[in-house]
């Protein structure tokens, strides 16, 4: 009989790095330690994404239980972490989940690409020191991001493996309800078994839609094989920026375990694998140059019957590690004199304090990156006026960061010519269009919308611009989804799209 009352602990570490970013340290985390955990999670707008909230909702309302916070640390994606803030947090995790226990089960929110500055799995790291705290018979459940890079002892380390299956992520909530109702269904007696298989491609991330193409085509066949046997099935794409040996597009899936078929997770794994082989040759990247890119600027700009346009950036997306303040797209369409131009969101906290400074409707010479001497930060100049300042305190309203409490620091929205540009002190991606509003500005009337980010501002700008009327940008930047403009020293080869005459065989029995 499952226990009345389960003590479920709840821990993590999610943060998506890029090896080619700056370290981040501890300063740049949400920490939250014991009780906090699930308070934050019960808050109406809590400073954490869904995975936690959806999963403490879903156990408070499925039957009576005990959480157990133990410790959990959250980062937007930045460079690899400071392996002693690793440590510690790890540390801290094994000495309280011990102290704990015995507890019922375990619930880990992991993001899963993270890196340390000395360990390329801390994942795995902390997903086998948890297993070896609790032992062999208790229930451990994942959430992934589906960005996770994939280890062995990722996944022999659980008993249930949840990755997401969108991508704008709009399921992040969704996903720690079905951690909740995975454990509920193992403390009622079900075992699982898990495995997955991982092809020798990289998909870069503009290829890693679920809305339609390959990826999409993959998870959706995926999820056909979910039934009486099969729990979950997991289609992990990747990140390709952490530069690991355990990069590649894997699957992994979670069985539910009987005499009668004890190796339905290795087949369905070796399916699904078998599938996303054969569209192998849909994951390169199609991007538009940015010549072309000012050009659909400029015809926009001058002829009000065409439909607006949102121009994505995605080589400095700060959702993967970007500094988000490149201004390669920013400076051509000044000197192009577009007019009717947003462009969001510049992550210069020296810029914004200046223009605190000198106040509403105030002309100055905006020197962007004056303190940034990173690679692709460069420095430029542009006559500026401030529009609109704001403290930055704001909750999101649509896609990822819907009803999640941000702060951006002191923000200042400055016109440069035709171009209203919006610059925040607290580095994140334009993924919402709470960024733009905050500042008084209706993106409704824009003839131009540039955004830092990859992908995930189609979740929250799906309002306005629809996938035809979207342009990726081929730009330099540190998240640039042109895998060949980097130089990989631990990713697996050969790999698609990387290298030619690649060869794969799904593994055998």
């Amino acid at each position: 009989m499952p226990k009345a009352n389960p003590r479920i602990a709840i821990c993590g570490f999610s943060i998506e790095c890029n090896r080619f970013a700056p370290v981040a340290t501890k300063a740049h985390f949400a920490y939250f330690v014991g009780d906090d955990i699930v308070a934050e999670a019960r808050k109406s707008a809590p400073r954490m994404l869904g995975e936690i909230p959806g999963f403490v909702a879903d156990m408070d309302t499925s039957g009576p239980w005990e959480p157990v916070g133990i410790a959990f640390a959250a980062a937007e994606p930045n460079g690899p972490t400071d392996h002693g803030f690793f440590t510690e947090l790890l540390t801290t995790i094994e000495a309280r989940l011990t102290a704990a226990f015995p507890v019922d089960a375990v619930y880990i929110c992991e993001h899963g690409a993270g890196i340390t500055t000395e360990d390329d799995d801390p994942d795995g790291a902390l997903f086998e020191a948890v297993r070896r705290i609790v032992g062999p018979d208790v229930p451990i459940a994942a959430t992934l991001d589906l960005h996770a890079n994939i280890s062995d002892r990722m996944v022999s380390s659980i008993d249930a493996f949840i990755g997401y299956r969108t991508n704008p992520h709009m399921d992040m909530r969704e996903r720690g309800i079905e951690a909740a109702q995975t454990i509920r269904e193992m403390l009622d007696g079900t075992k699982t078994e898990t495995a997955f298989v991982r092809l020798p491609i990289v998909p870069p991330t503009v290829t890693m839609l679920t809305a339609a193409g390959p990826y999409a085509d993959m998870i959706n066949y995926g999820q056909t094989k979910i039934g009486p046997e099969i729990m979950n099935v997991s289609v992990m794409g990747g990140f390709a920026f952490s530069d690991t040996a355990k990069n590649g597009l894997t699957v992994v899936v979670t069985a539910r375990r009987d005499r009668r078929n004890s190796r339905a997770a290795e087949a369905a794994a070796r399916e699904i694998a078998n599938f996303g082989w054969n569209e192998r040759q849909r994951f390169y990247p199609k991007l538009t140059a940015v010549d072309d890119a000012v050009g659909k600027a400029i015809a926009v700009s001058n002829d009000p019957s065409l439909p607006a346009l949102a121009f994505a950036d995605v080589a400095d997306n700060p959702g993967g590690g970007g500094r988000g303040n490149t201004v390669y797209l920013m400076r051509a369409l000044y000197e192009a004199k577009v007019k009717g131009a947003y462009v969001g969101i510049i992550y210069d906290p020296a810029l914004a304090a200046e223009a605190h400074q000198h106040g509403p409707h105030y002309n100055f010479d905006a020197q962007f990156n004056r303190d940034e001497d990173t690679q692709f930060s460069e420095k430029w100049t542009a006559p500026a006026r401030v529009v609109a300042l704001s403290d930055g305190g704001c909750v999101g309203r649509r896609g990822i960061y819907a009803g999640m409490s941000l702060g951006m620091g002191p923000c200042a929205a400055l016109q440069i010519g035709g171009i209203t540009v919006v610059v925040v002190s607290h580095r994140r991606q334009c993924a919402d269009p709470v960024f733009f509003e905050m500042m008084g500005l209706d993106i409704a009337k824009a003839r131009i919308v540039v955004v830092k980010s990859r992908g995930h501002f189609r979740g929250g700008f799906d309002e306005f611009f629809d996938h035809e009327h979207i342009v990726e940008v081929d730009l330099p930047g540190l998240t640039s989804p042109v895998l060949g403009n980097f130089e990989w020293h631990r990713l697996p080869r050969p790999v698609i799209p990387l290298d030619t005459g690649v060869d794969w065989q799904a593994p055998t029995d």
